[in-house]
C-alpha cells in the first residue's frame, strides 16, 4: 500500500483572546448547570469577527503551509476536504470557496459534515484511502470552528453554561504520498444508534429556519448530560486501544496523544484509563477552549512548534463526536522539517 504521511499542520486563531467573565458575568448568567463537570468554564477562548468566515479561517491558517511548503505545492493539491462546524450558508459548503481563495483546482472536493468533534482523524483515514488508491498525491485537510463567537454569544444563549465553553479557530493539515511522516494506521467506529441524540432546541418549538424570536441552543438535559459522559469516556480510550493493538504497541508507548477537548473531566478520565501522565496528553483547552473539529489540528501544530512533540515521536489523535455517534483515532510516526 502506498504509503501516506500527515507531511504538516498549521493554524490560525481569531482576534484576542476572551476571558471567562464575557459570560460568567453576563446579566442573567444560568448557575444550574455552571459546576457541571461538562461545563466548566476554560480560562480564555477565541471568537471570530462578526464578517469573519469559515473560508476566511481556512484561508488564513495555510498560509504559513504556503511559506514552508510553496504556493504551487499547495495549489497542486489534488484532493480538498473541509468541515465547518457551523456552515456559513445553508445548501453551500466552504469548500469551493476555500478552493477559489486558494487557487486549487482538486480532482477531488468532499465537505465532510459529520464526524463534528473528530472530523480531522476521518478526513485524514478520507485523504489516506484516496491517496493510496488513485493516482492523486496530495491532500489538504480543513477544520474550522466558527460558533463561539455567532452561535453561542447570542443575548439568550450567552447566559447558558454552555455558552462558556467552546471557542474558535482552524486547523489544516498537508497530506502527501510519502514517507515523511507516516499515517500508521486508522481505527473509526460509526455508532448509529446515538444519532439522534444529539439536538437543537427552540423554546418556541418551531424549525430552526423558522422566522421568530427564541434563539438555537443545544438541548442539552441532566440526563442527556449523563449519557454523554459515560459515552465519551468510554470511547475514546476504546478506540485508541483498537487503534494500539492493531499496532501491536502499548498505550503506554503513545509519545504524545491528542484529542479534542470537550472539557477538563474527558481530558482527566481519558489520560487515566490510557495510563499516560498529564505531560503526553497535549491539549490548549485553557487557552482556547472546546474547538470542537478543530481541535486536534490546532493543538498539534502548537505542540510542534513548542517542540513538546518531535522527530521520530508515535503521535496518536483521536475522539468522539457529538452524543457519541462517531469515534476515532490515527497513529502517525512523526517527522517534521520545521525549526
Amino acid at each position: 500500500m502506498t504509503t501516506v504521511s500527515l507531511t504538516d499542520v498549521a493554524s490560525y486563531l481569531p482576534g484576542e483572546p476572551v476571558p471567562a467573565e464575557f459570560y460568567t458575568e453576563h446579566p442573567g448568567a444560568e448557575d444550574k448547570l455552571r459546576d457541571h463537570p461538562m461545563f466548566r468554564v476554560p480560562p480564555l477562548r477565541h471568537h471570530v469577527a462578526a464578517d469573519e468566515t469559515n473560508a476566511d479561517m481556512v484561508e488564513r491558517a495555510v498560509q504559513p503551509l504556503i511559506e514552508r511548503h510553496g504556493r504551487d505545492e499547495i495549489r497542486g493539491v489534488d484532493v480538498l476536504l473541509v468541515h465547518s462546524q457551523l456552515p456559513d450558508l445553508p445548501f453551500v459548503g466552504a469548500g469551493t470557496e476555500v478552493a477559489r481563495r486558494l487557487g486549487l483546482n482538486p480532482e477531488w472536493l468532499v465537505d465532510v459534515a459529520n464526524a463534528g468533534c473528530a472530523s480531522f482523524v476521518y478526513m485524514l483515514k478520507l485523504a489516506r484511502q484516496i491517496l493510496a488508491t488513485t493516482d492523486a498525491r496530495s491532500a489538504l485537510i480543513c477544520n474550522a470552528q466558527s460558533a463561539a463567537g455567532q452561535w453561542f454569544t447570542q443575548s439568550q444563549v450567552r447566559r447558558l453554561a454552555q455558552a462558556a465553553i467552546p471557542g474558535d479557530g482552524c486547523g489544516v493539515g498537508y497530506v502527501t504520498t510519502s514517507s515523511d511522516a507516516p499515517v500508521l494506521d486508522v481505527a473509526t467506529r460509526h455508532i448509529a444508534e446515538y444519532a439522534g441524540d444529539m439536538t437543537v432546541a427552540l423554546d418556541d418549538g418551531r424549525k430552526y429556519w423558522e422566522p421568530g424570536e427564541s434563539q438555537l441552543r443545544i438541548g442539552f438535559t441532566d440526563a442527556g448530560v449523563a449519557k454523554v459522559l459515560a459515552r465519551g469516556n468510554r470511547l475514546v480510550p476504546e478506540v485508541v486501544e483498537d487503534l494500539c493493538r492493531r499496532l501491536g504497541v502499548a498505550t503506554t508507548d503513545i509519545d504524545a496523544l491528542i484529542t479534542n477537548q470537550p472539557n477538563r473531566t474527558f481530558l482527566r478520565n481519558w489520560r487515566e484509563a490510557l495510563q499516560l501522565p498529564a505531560e503526553r496528553h497535549l491539549h490548549t483547552f485553557d487557552e482556547y477552549g472546546n474547538l470542537f473539529g478543530a481541535a486536534i489540528p490546532i493543538t498539534l501544530d502548537r505542540a510542534i512548534s513548542s517542540r513538546q512533540v518531535g522527530d521520530g515521536d508515535l503521535v496518536v489523535l483521536g475522539g468522539f463526536a457529538h452524543a457519541g455517534d462517531f469515534a476515532g483515532a490515527v497513529a502517525v510516526r512523526w517527522h517534521s522539517g520545521r525549526t
